[in-house]
């Protein structure tokens, strides 16, 4: 089959709806809403896997969350990978999350069950809404905010079944054209470099679609290995981190960093985003703090909150 038949059925598989988008608490009363600054086209984003399998994973991901939420950095959109339905319900009930973000999965857990983890895509109510009506009705004027069209999980060839997570907004000058923000979550370990592979081709053509102006794709995508690094050129998308540092530049490893491992696998530059038709202004990693893990009658031990390090990137549509 071809890729671009496997991408179309594969994609209409999940009808794109709205249902899974919702604010997480009711609206504010106009008076609390203050005037949004003019729409621009420059966005932040936050990607971070939230490492499911260590221990405390909710107290681990919670110590990760406040951080990407402190209001002088919090980012306009945040990608989460390795989302457990525990650490799902943590996120709902976080204050600072009900106040200022729309996020997927709000209204019921059927895109955890079955599987260890999920992704999440939070989005800021400052920046977002869901159609010009909403703007009205929240005490801003109206075209100051992009509006959310189509939300899909997007089923993909995996061995682990991988999914990804899209979402399209739309500028209100030009609502006939979409930006697409993809959260991906790619195949893991060295065996499934096929998968991987697929899941690339199926993910780019993603953003050439019919009335899509292109976009990102964002999140853990497992590259371990040189042929994982030119999947991304053998699609037609450019590396965010390589646009900005170049190949000789900074590493940007965000996976095994400072860590001695016994299965010979060293520092990896495992997250990243791929754009196509957006422009990546500034980029950085950010180092996870440690969590507490303590010991009954013993000192505590400190772990890593992930053994993933995060990526903000700003980029303008």
């Amino acid at each position: 089959m071809a890729a671009s038949r496997l991408c179309q059925r594969t994609f209409s598989a999940f009808k794109p709806s709205n249902r899974l988008w919702a604010p997480v608490s009711s609206r504010c009363a106009p008076n609390q809403v203050t005037r949004q600054l003019a729409l621009t086209s420059r966005f932040s984003l936050i990607t971070q896997n939230f490492d499911a399998f260590s221990s405390r994973p909710v107290a681990r991901a919670n110590l990760l969350l406040g951080g990407i939420l402190e209001e002088s950095k919090r980012p306009d959109i945040i990608f989460l990978q390795e989302v457990t339905s525990d650490v799902r319900t943590s996120i709902l009930g976080n204050p600072k999350v009900r106040e200022a973000f729309l996020v997927t999965d709000a209204e019921d857990q059927t895109s955890f069950e079955g599987v260890p983890f999920a992704n999440m895509t939070l989005l800021s109510s400052k920046r977002f809404a869901f159609d010009l009506e909403m703007q009205k009705e929240d005490g801003v004027e109206r075209g100051e905010k992009f509006m959310l069209g189509p939300v899909s999980r997007v089923k993909l060839p995996s061995k682990y079944g991988r999914c990804a997570l899209s979402v399209d907004i739309i500028p209100p000058s030009t609502p006939t054209t979409t930006c697409r923000l993809v959260n991906v979550h790619l195949d893991s370990l060295g065996d499934t470099l096929f998968y991987r592979t697929e899941q690339m081709e199926i993910l780019a053509n993603l953003l050439r679609e019919p009335g899509c102006g292109g976009g990102l794709i964002a999140g853990d995508f497992n590259a371990i290995s040189p042929e994982d690094h030119a999947l991304l050129d053998k699609n037609g998308l450019v590396d965010a981190w390589v646009a900005l540092h170049g190949n000789q530049g900074f590493d940007g490893a965000t996976w095994g960093v400072g860590v001695e491992r016994h299965d010979g696998l060293g520092p990896g530059r495992l997250d990243k985003v791929a754009m196509s038709g957006v422009d990546a202004k500034d980029m950085e990693i950010l180092r996870p703090g440690l969590s507490e893990v303590p010991k009954p009658g013993e000192d505590s031990d400190y772990i890593p909150c992930s053994d993933h390090y995060g990526l903000r990137l700003s980029f303008t549509v």
